[in-house]
């Protein structure tokens, strides 16, 4: 089976304010789109991986880190993981700027 890339342009860059998240629609996927304080973008699957679940896009953001706004899960917005001492995995997805737009491939 071949897996294909789609590329979605979700919005200009300045218009995504730093440490607010952001949610956005890429294809099927709803995305949470966080722009942290040195300006680098990031974009995580809007859905918690605590068992009762929850959006992300509302969560408090300190450096590279995601705090979710329900259970207080620390959250890695390299790499996705949930920081001990819980556990789990947000789905992470490339961003890119081009021409001041932001794009996310999933």
């Amino acid at each position: 089976m071949e897996l294909t890339e789609k590329v979605f342009k979700v919005g200009a860059a300045e218009s995504f304010l730093p440490q607010i998240g952001r949610v956005v629609q890429a294809g099927e996927i709803e995305l949470a789109v966080f722009r942290i304080s040195d300006g680098r973008f990031f974009a995580v699957e809007n859905k918690n991986p605590h068992p009762k679940g929850g959006p992300l896009a509302e969560g408090i953001v300190s450096g590279k880190y995601l705090y979710d706004p329900l259970y207080d899960w620390k959250i890695d917005l390299e790499t996705g993981d949930v920081q001990a001492p819980d556990h789990g995995k947000v789905r992470t997805f490339p961003v890119r700027l081009e021409e001041g737009a932001v794009i996310i491939a999933v």
